[in-house]
């Protein structure tokens, strides 16, 4: 029984993934992925040193916060940053612009809104912001919250929080990917199944 449930679980991803790439041949899923990506990418890369960035933007003015958010749009694609600070931001940029691309294919085939997995895609959002900073120097959001907390050891306890609360927005993320891309599959296969027949019926 643990075996079937095993194989069934396996071939739902595979399905989900075959759904993942029929949307991507459609328009209206690189509508949400794209801004999605790169909103994502450059919020963490903003806040991978906590709030500093902001706090600087706010005191060099608009050119100097034109180049911080220069690069920080660069540092998505790896520019000046080491390959395990980036991996996780590219990773999360693309499941959250994946996930938001889908949301957006879906709400357009379908008439109403599907609350629920926007509903899921805020909070795998709230778990990237709180969770955003830098795995290897453990700057984080967490750290003036667990700062008020504890009186040592800050950055070491916020550095390892962030990295669960990252992997855990990743896992959130996949296991939203499933259900979504099953769902996409589902649905495109359906649309062109009904196309093919209608096109039977005028012939």
């Amino acid at each position: 029984m643990g075996c079937m449930n095993w194989r069934k679980w396996c071939d739902e991803f595979v399905l989900a993934g075959k759904g993942i790439l029929l949307a991507t041949k459609e328009k209206r899923f690189w509508y949400g992925f794209v801004p999605a990506f790169l909103f994502f990418g450059l919020l963490m890369n903003l806040l991978s040193g906590g709030t500093a960035k902001f706090e600087l933007m706010s005191a060099v003015g608009l050119p100097g916060s034109l180049k911080i958010i220069g690069d920080s749009l660069l540092g998505i694609f790896g520019f000046n940053h080491p390959f395990l600070d980036w991996l996780p931001i590219f990773a999360i940029s693309v499941l959250q612009g994946i996930l938001i691309g889908l949301i957006v294919l879906l709400w357009k085939k379908k008439k109403d809104q599907n609350s629920a997995n926007l509903e899921k895609a805020g909070i795998i959002t709230g778990l990237i912001a709180l969770g955003a900073g830098c795995p290897t120097c453990g700057t984080t959001l967490l750290t003036p919250l667990i700062g008020a907390i504890f009186s040592t050891g800050s950055l070491a306890i916020a550095g390892a929080i962030s990295t669960i609360v990252t992997w855990l927005a990743i896992i959130i993320a996949i296991l939203s990917l499933k259900r979504l891309g099953l769902e996409t599959y589902v649905i495109i296969i359906n649309e062109k199944y009904l196309k093919k027949e209608a096109r039977a019926k005028r012939s």
